[in-house]
């Protein structure tokens, strides 16, 4: 048997099954994701950042009294605020060509999920207000303004439900193969 046909290249040709290089090299591809999302801060958080490390800065300077050593303050607040909010954006959400869900640090088996719906920005708040389970799992960030309410099917588990902040709700669901019950719902009216 050839190296083109081998059962290591089964499109025949050395083209057919690329290895990955560059920056990916060893790293599993996410495109093979069904869904993959990284809930980053918003971009004017990065700016506040620059301005807090200018005024922050400048106070230390003043109370230096216009010592060399006061640029450490600028220098010291702004990576403070650059990790702050390179770490808050972190977050990742997905859901693998097995239909598992891993939000944040946790993983969800499709097996175990009953059904799910979208929380809208409207409904964010009472969802995590009154409404809220206190055995709930919760992966929220506040500048994600909707949700997902993934309710379980497993009766060794005692989380009733998960509560996971996505910007695409509706296609978080498709992609866990799950009807968005919040649909079947009618509109409020006024």
């Amino acid at each position: 048997m050839t190296e083109d046909h081998s059962p290591e290249r089964p499109g025949g040709t050395p083209e057919a099954s690329p290895a990955t290089t560059g920056r990916n090299a060893g790293v599993a591809d996410s495109t093979a994701d069904r869904f993959d999302e990284r809930l980053y801060v918003p971009w004017w958080w990065w700016l506040a950042a620059v301005v807090l490390t200018g005024v922050v800065g400048y106070e230390i300077q003043l109370s230096a009294r216009g010592s060399a050593w006061s640029i450490i303050g600028y220098v010291a607040t702004g990576v403070l605020c650059v990790v702050m909010l390179w770490s808050m954006g972190r977050t990742r959400i997905r859901v693998t060509p097995d239909r598992e869900l891993h939000a944040h640090r946790a993983v969800l088996p499709r097996a175990v999920v009953g059904r799910g719906a979208t929380v809208p920005a409207s409904a964010k708040s009472a969802a995590l207000g009154r409404q809220l389970d206190p055995a709930a799992y919760l992966v929220h960030r506040s500048w994600v303004k909707t949700m997902v309410l993934i309710v379980l099917d497993d009766p060794d588990d005692p989380t009733p439900y998960w509560l996971v902040s996505t910007r695409r709700p509706a296609e978080l669901l498709a992609a866990l193969g799950i009807e968005d019950a919040a649909a079947d719902r009618p509109a409020p009216t006024a």
